[in-house]
């Protein structure tokens, strides 16, 4: 292929189980799926890119660029797994992040479980110093209590060390002088500040914040400098970047710098990618529902924009409970993540019920049905069981799947046990998992005040299509549509995220007494930062500023966000802002309050590249039957039996095709499930549109 002044860019990202490469040679796409690499993750990477490339007839001396995101952070959280690492904070704060908050997620379990404190007790330490609540110096840390500190800390041989004092987010200053005296005594030990990690109060979330950071920090900035280098040595000349958690692409230097904003990066390029084709086919109400090997994520999509919040929970220890879990203090694309994947182990319970997840088999041993070594039954063992799955033709031919492994280890663990054959076994196992993922999107929806009923699924992952039909039955929605290239949905979204960064601080302030110059001088400061960051990967544009400033009324506990204009504020833009926040509020709750203040806790700016132009798709009217290409047996949940069910394969399908269920269509990466109820139109960009059949209603 003569790829002479043509733009190649590759999207990465690696999985619980599978590492997801997509190449796009301006319009035409290539991908590939390989197994995950657990011990050195940038192998399977290299892998990737070396069967992608072949496909392509690129070489890695072509790429212009790679955007890249990754789990490892959050497994490495997940799974504590992290460096030896100290925290030092202000006296008397040494137990915050053991005490957390007075918030009890579940008020009459008496035997609840909070998740065990990231650092233990005994490797946390504290200094005598004050800041007040606005920024002014009480107790300046003495330089004997600071040599005392660092002698011990090079004594235990700590790997990283979280500093989080105080009110930091008002005046850094202290954090700053400390870690300064750290990095000259210690220029190996890796340092990690509050006031740059996460400036907002709230100390539990802070603190919590910047020791998920340092915990994880040279982990991950040893991973991406092997990844870059090793990427040097194949001859890539280009650029790496990283997906973060708020939907945006940074600089590798600055995700070493900051490897927390990483936590939630693969499950955001997905919510891109869902909300590019949101906006391509009119869908201002969308569920984003993208299910891999390892979990599954679910988020609403709005006006072609995915919801975002400040603050989000790793490692929750009880499923769907808000507060039970890890709390990260940044920006974040919002959605519900379970362990509900391809890869999730089934068991029987002590009073014989069936479960699934969140414990999956990975990549290794993986499912049974791998050949692996895996002897658990798991979901995909489930799904080769009921024929939704081919065997013969599992991650394109490249795997074959073993049906009597996959068969022995349900017949073990689930069927015997409960008196069950393998096949209403296999039955329950995609119910239950069925039931978990339709779960989280109701309460996900009904935490945000929405009714699924009018929404259209967008789906992907390589277990999305399979389980996708089943989910729209269940959640009451008539359509969902499966792009192209669904199988690496997430890696496709990093080639449509936007450059970006995104400041966010604390400066509480009340309406009545609006003080303009010191809002002003603080958004130009978090302009200056969110820009410099921006400008890594924009190089001489200059980026789109968004601002938005978190409000509430006195006395509330939390705060709402509120779009406002990037310009100079004045003392009478008072008025302006309580008017913006009240609009705000009634539609979040319905009504105003009257005689409440109104107060300002928070602000963010975002810098980002301008968004990508986004060409409209017409649905397609004319359409006409596809020839399918066999058929099968499969297992119709519904139903509760197996169907005769016709394969088509989706490379050989054209626009206006037409696919009446039941049915499977089959692709490299995925296969989509098609029920009876249902059928499947191929549309101009050759996305799968499948709704709920009205004739045979």
């Amino acid at each position: 292929m003569n790829v002479d002044k043509k733009l190649v860019r590759v999207g990465v990202d690696i999985g619980g189980t599978f590492t997801d490469v997509a190449l796009e040679v301006n319009a035409e796409l290539f991908t590939t799926k390989v197994l995950t690499d657990y011990s050195a993750p940038e192998r399977a990477i290299l892998a990737g890119l070396n069967q992608i490339l072949e496909q392509s007839g690129c070489a890695f001396g072509d790429i212009d660029v790679i955007i890249h995101g990754t789990t490892l952070a959050t497994n490495a959280l997940i799974e504590r797994r992290g460096v030896p690492t100290a925290l030092i904070t202000t006296e008397g704060f040494r137990d915050v992040i053991e005490m957390r908050t007075e918030n009890r997620f579940e008020q009459y379990d008496l035997n609840i479980v909070l998740p065990p404190a990231l650092i233990d007790r005994e490797h946390r330490y504290v200094l005598k110093e004050r800041m007040d609540s606005n920024g002014k110096p009480l107790i300046t840390p003495s330089p004997d209590d600071i040599q005392t500190l660092i002698t011990e800390i090079e004594e235990k041989g700590y790997e990283s060390v979280a500093i989080g004092f105080l009110h930091s987010y008002a005046n850094g200053q202290h954090e700053q002088q400390v870690r300064d005296a750290l990095q000259a005594h210690l220029p190996q030990l890796s340092v990690s500040i509050s006031s740059e990690v996460s400036p907002q109060i709230r100390e539990y979330e802070r603190f919590n914040t910047v020791c998920a950071n340092a915990y994880v920090k040279p982990l991950i900035k040893s991973y991406l400098t092997r990844l870059v280098d090793e990427l040097k040595s194949q001859g890539t000349v280009c650029d790496v970047f990283m997906m973060h958690s708020g939907g945006g692409i940074i600089s590798v230097d600055t995700a070493a710098e900051f490897p927390v904003r990483l936590v939630e990066s693969g499950p955001a390029g997905g919510a891109i990618f869902a909300a590019h084709i949101a906006q391509r086919y009119g869908l201002e109400s969308v569920l984003s529902f993208d299910m891999g090997g390892t979990t599954a994520k679910v988020c609403l999509i709005e006006n072609y924009a995915p919801k975002t919040a400040k603050i989000f929970e790793v490692a929750r220890t009880y499923r769907f409970k808000k507060g039970s879990g890890m709390p990260i203090s940044i920006p974040v694309v919002e959605m519900v993540e379970i362990g509900a994947g391809g890869g999730s182990i089934a068991s029987v319970d002590g009073m014989n019920q069936i479960r699934v997840g969140p414990r999956s088999a990975g990549s290794e041993p993986g499912p049974a049905c791998y050949q692996r070594g895996g002897e658990r039954p798991t979901v995909t063992d489930a799904n080769v069981l009921l024929g939704k799955l081919d065997p013969d033709y599992f991650a394109g031919g490249k795997m074959k799947l073993d049906v009597t492994l996959a068969r022995r280890a349900i017949t073990q663990d689930i069927a015997d046990p409960l008196g069950l054959s393998d096949t209403a076994a296999a039955y329950g196992i995609v119910e239950v998992v069925d039931e978990n993922m339709a779960n989280a999107g109701r309460v996900h929806a009904v935490e945000s005040g929405y009714d699924l009923s009018g929404f259209t699924m967008i789906t992907f992952g390589g277990a999305g299509p399979v389980h996708a039909a089943r989910l729209c039955e269940k959640m009451a929605i008539d359509a969902f549509l499966v792009p192209y290239g669904a199988g690496v949905g997430s890696a496709l979204g990093f080639l449509r995220a936007p450059f970006g960064f995104e400041s966010a601080r604390s400066g509480f302030m009340r309406l009545a007494g609006f003080d303009a110059d010191k809002v002003n001088q603080l958004l130009a400061s978090m302009e200056q930062e969110a820009s410099s960051f921006a400008r890594q990967g924009l190089k001489d544009v200059d980026p789109v500023l968004e601002r938005v400033a978190y409000m509430r009324y006195a006395g509330q506990g939390w705060e709402i966000p509120v779009q406002v204009p990037v310009r100079d504020f004045t003392a009478q833009d008072s008025q302006f802002l309580k008017n913006e926040f009240e609009k705000a509020y009634v539609r979040f709750f319905g009504r105003a309050i009257d005689g409440l203040g109104v107060e300002i806790v928070s602000w963010s700016v975002r810098a980002s590249s301008s968004p990508l132009n986004v060409s409209p798709i017409k649905r397609v009217e004319q359409t006409r039957p596809a020839a399918s290409e066999g058929s099968r047996r499969v297992f119709e949940s519904k139903l509760e039996q197996f169907v005769e069910s016709g394969i088509y394969n989706r490379d050989h399908l054209n626009v206006g095709d037409q696919v009446t269920g039941p049915a499977i269509i089959v692709e490299r990466e995925t296969a989509t499930v098609i029920p009876s109820a249902f059928v499947a139109t191929v549309q101009a960009d050759l996305c799968l549109f499948v709704e709920i059949d009205k004739q045979a209603k």
